[in-house]
């Protein structure tokens, strides 16, 4: 999907559009899955006696929870984006409050990628770019991380084929 076009400069193109890698979702998940069975358990030990007050107090921690550790994770995850074009890196994320941040490729002096054992076993990492006036720009998550840094280092590096290159004389 991307970024609509009227987000993009004149010849600006969108080489890549990504989400966070999905592994972020693997303990919002358990947490619902885990909600799920204690609110169930809960649900069949309550005394007839205690209802319906219990019942009710049993589904507002449920929901509580839910909207805290499933559901705003989800939604941080499903409005937390980064698009690599020709000219610039641009990360938008936020539920409510909308962040943005534009990174010129111009300003990047290094790519560089982490990948420890959970992010080789699911195929994530973390990509770092450095620039020469500010703290390294870390993007967690980046799914295929490895194929995103080779991209990256070609929009940087990569200029034009060598073999397509015309090959300057000196006059």
């Amino acid at each position: 999907m991307g970024l609509p076009a009227d987000q993009l400069g004149r010849d600006e193109v969108q080489v890549l559009h990504l989400r966070t890698h999905v592994k972020a979702l693997i303990m919002p998940a358990m947490l619902l899955l885990l909600t799920a069975v204690v609110s169930g358990f809960l649900f069949a030990l309550l005394p007839s006696t205690w209802q319906p007050w219990a019942t009710w107090a049993v589904l507002l921690i449920m929901l509580v929870v839910l909207a805290i550790w499933v559901i705003a994770p989800f939604l941080t995850w499903f409005t937390t984006t980064y698009t690599f074009t020709n000219r610039r890196i641009i990360t938008r994320s936020g539920i409510l409050v909308k962040k943005g941040h534009d990174l010129p490729l111009a300003r990047i002096n290094n790519v560089s990628y982490r990948r420890g054992p959970i992010d080789q076993m699911l195929g994530c990492g973390t990509l770092v770019m450095t620039t020469a006036a500010e703290q390294p720009v870390t993007l967690n998550d980046i799914p295929d991380v490895e194929k995103v840094h080779v991209v990256m280092t070609e929009l940087l590096f990569g200029g034009e084929d060598p073999i397509e290159r015309p090959v300057l004389k000196d006059e």
